[in-house]
């Protein structure tokens, strides 16, 4: 409950910021393709296998939307905020991440390559194949990549991969049996952002 208060204090600070933020602050929207390979040192036999009874490793797509915040510093980096919220699926499973999270952006380089780095906390719902039980649990992680800046007010992301750690559904969390530890998340996304001003 204390995970979920955060982070809901942390989304009302962002939108407080995004909406009353001096004009040479900079907020982000997009909405990308995610590829996500999830995988687990153990393999869950049960009936509420998240990966699939018997498998350690899946493959889940689907998209990632957000926002971000970047404060004005007089630095030659940013520092801002970062809420995303991405809906996966993967062999009948489905996983939900809403994550929230410091943003380090740049520009190393002459324009228009921007790196950033966020790492980030929040909760990850998971639900298993053939059930209607959905766990959530929290979740945290890291994630970098390099924007191109094409127009003014649109970049294109070339490429984010991150990782991030989260307890799932499975024979443990809904069944009680096995012992199952946090799987290993790791994902990679590209796409379009829209920036204003």
């Amino acid at each position: 409950m204390k995970l979920r208060s955060l982070i809901v204090a942390l989304a009302v600070t962002f939108a407080a910021a995004a909406f009353h933020a001096p004009l040479h602050a900079q907020t982000g929207l997009y909405l990308n393709p995610l590829a996500m390979r999830i995988s687990n040192s153990v393999a869950d036999h049960g009936t509420f296998a998240f990966l699939g009874q018997n498998s350690t490793s899946q493959m889940f797509w689907g998209p990632q939307f957000g926002a971000y915040y970047d404060f004005k510093t007089p630095y030659a980096f940013k520092a801002g905020l970062d809420l995303r919220d991405s809906i996966m699926h993967g062999s009948g499973a489905e996983l939900n991440n809403f994550l929230v999270g410091l943003r380090i952006s740049g520009k190393p380089f002459k324009r228009p390559f921007k790196p950033y780095l966020e790492p980030m906390v929040g909760v990850g719902t998971s639900r298993a194949p053939f059930t209607a039980i959905r766990v959530s649990k929290g979740e945290y992680g890291v994630y970098a990549g390099i924007d191109y800046e094409t127009h003014h007010h649109i970049d294109f992301r070339l490429v984010e991969v991150g990782y991030s750690s989260l307890i799932t559904a499975s024979s443990e969390t809904i069944g009680g049996s096995d012992i199952i530890p946090s799987a290993d998340i790791f994902s990679v996304g590209t796409g379009l952002i829209f920036r204003f001003p």
